[in-house]
């Protein structure tokens, strides 16, 4: 399999399930950021399907420019906006805004810059009346800073309760968060817990950043000081924000001297530019005791908050590129993958199939004669730098949220031994079809061996601990291990048996060592 096989057939699957999820999302709630995702990634598929029948052997790098263009940039591109916006940095998001915008330009994002501005002139305090009259969102956010960031929370509840409509909040995250939060700061407790149950589809919308913001104001509020610290560390919120909600939740859970001081040093910190206000309210209007107040329909509605905090952070770690502590068994395998690479440079190249017997690539008829040490040894060669590529990118993805839950020589195990289970399953089934000359190399058996404990790990939490996120989790997994058994259908290159003997090997090893760690 070469580089444009690999483009071509990982921009169609991908475009495919881009499309489908995008239909779901719309069919639930109806956007303009659904349907411009469905018509980029049909797009995509169309024209890649088009050149890969006019130019089969450019159809890949085509296509997979496309949706690196269309796709992938303005994805990780929107999701560092959401994140600008959530630490108040309106002056960078809009930056970014600028550029994304021409790549998405029929999904609603051309105007954000315009929002982003008004809301970057309101931190400055200078928003022009002018600005109001050009888009009702605008006007919303307009108001809204401005009360906010004077801190009038009975005057911004009141707005918000009187000039926007229930259809018009559900369509903006940022402006249920406001909500919430005046909810919050005039203690009103209950509404604020149920408000955050009867908008969290509508926060999901606008992505975690959105979501987990309207949690944490809830949760600060309730005085739910661990819960708060779990979520600012999943969270990216500036060194201010982190302390001025730690000190809300403090202040709710146990008042103290020690609170107050700390807000003040705070305030003395930010003597202008919108948190000293905050602050201000704060010391004047403490937050009402949640004990005295809340119904137990709404404790319960707390309970399950934690709970699925906890679930998210345990299963939702998935796939990620920035770990959340270091993984250093995952590192090590792939230092061993390279050091093993660099040797087949050194002894006559990555392809050059006598290096690769030498080295040790499975050949059952070799087994056969006594070298077992092939089994262990395949998994550490590949076959070209696209080749380790892949595999690498796939280990550093999957391995460390199974190093997480199984622990580091737990899942060591499992990872050579989804490997080497593999190569020795494979060597015995050569033996009964007579086909002992083939010969196999690459990581990709282990790998999809993490694939095989993920979901064992997903599949116990989601039976065991009725976790909704684990579900959710699962389903995307299962649905990446069809793709990529239908990958394996379509391209003879790739050992498609080697990858499902894998894949029970490391659901079967993940089963059993998670009832260990039970013991």
């Amino acid at each position: 399999m070469d580089l444009n096989q690999l483009l071509f057939w990982t921009v169609c699957l991908s475009c495919v399930t881009f499309v489908f999820r995008a239909m779901r999302a719309a069919s639930a709630h109806p956007s303009p950021q659904s349907r411009g995702w469905a018509w980029v990634a049909t797009a995509i598929l169309g024209l890649t399907l088009i050149f890969s029948y006019l130019f089969p052997a450019w159809a890949g790098l085509i296509g997979g420019s496309l949706w690196l263009l269309f796709l992938l940039i303005p994805l990780f591109g929107f999701a560092h906006v959401n994140q600008l916006i959530s630490q108040e940095r309106y002056g960078a998001a809009r930056r970014w805004t600028l550029v994304l915008r021409w790549l998405h330009p029929i999904d609603g994002w051309f105007e954000q810059p315009q929002i982003l501005k008004a809301l970057e002139m309101g931190q400055q305090g200078q928003i022009p009346p002018a600005w109001q009259h050009l888009h009702p969102r605008l006007a919303h956010n307009a108001t809204v800073f401005r009360l906010r960031r004077a801190a009038a929370w009975p005057e911004l509840l009141q707005w918000l309760e009187t000039h926007v409509t229930n259809p018009e909040l559900r369509q903006d995250p940022p402006l249920i968060t406001d909500y919430l939060r005046a909810l919050g700061e005039t203690g009103d407790l209950n509404r604020l817990v149920f408000g955050l149950q009867q908008y969290e589809r509508d926060l999901q919308r606008g992505g975690m950043v959105s979501l987990n913001l309207a949690r944490l104001l809830v949760l600060a509020f309730c005085g739910q000081t661990g819960a708060v610290h779990l979520l600012l560390q999943q969270g990216h919120y500036g060194r201010d924000t982190q302390a001025f909600w730690r000190l809300t939740a403090q202040g709710v859970a146990q008042p103290s001297p020690q609170v107050v001081a700390g807000f003040k040093a705070l305030q003395a910190q930010h003597p202008a530019g919108g948190l000293d206000e905050a602050i201000a309210w704060r010391l004047a209007h403490p937050p009402v005791n949640p004990a005295t107040c809340l119904t137990p329909a709404a404790s319960l509605v707390l309970q399950r908050l934690h709970r699925e905090i906890k679930q998210e952070i345990r299963y939702g770690q998935g796939l990620t590129l920035i770990p959340s502590r270091p993984p250093w068994i995952t590192y090590g395998f792939v230092a061993l993958n390279l050091a093993y690479f660099a040797l087949q440079i050194h002894q006559g190249g990555s392809q050059d199939p006598a290096t690769l017997d030498r080295l040790g690539a499975l050949i059952p008829v070799a087994v056969r004669f006594g070298e077992w040490w092939r089994l262990l040894a395949a998994n550490f060669l590949h076959y070209g730098w696209l080749h380790l590529a892949v595999n690498l990118l796939g280990l550093y993805l999957l391995g460390p949220f199974v190093e997480f839950h199984l622990g580091r020589w737990r899942y060591g195990w499992l990872y050579l031994g989804s490997g080497v289970g593999a190569m020795l399953v494979y060597t015995a089934l050569a033996f009964v079809t007579g086909d002992e000359q083939v010969r196999l190399v690459g990581a990709s058996a282990a790998i999809m061996g993490l694939l095989g404990a993920i979901v064992a790990i997903l599949l116990r939490g989601w039976w065991g601990e009725g976790s909704a996120i684990a579900a959710q989790r699962l389903k995307m997994f299962l649905g990446i291990i069809v793709l990529q058994l239908t990958v394996d259908f379509f391209i003879p290159e790739v050992s498609g048996l080697a990858h499902g003997l894998g894949l029970i090997w490391g659901f079967t090893l993940g089963s059993l060592l998670l009832m260990r760690s039970q013991d």
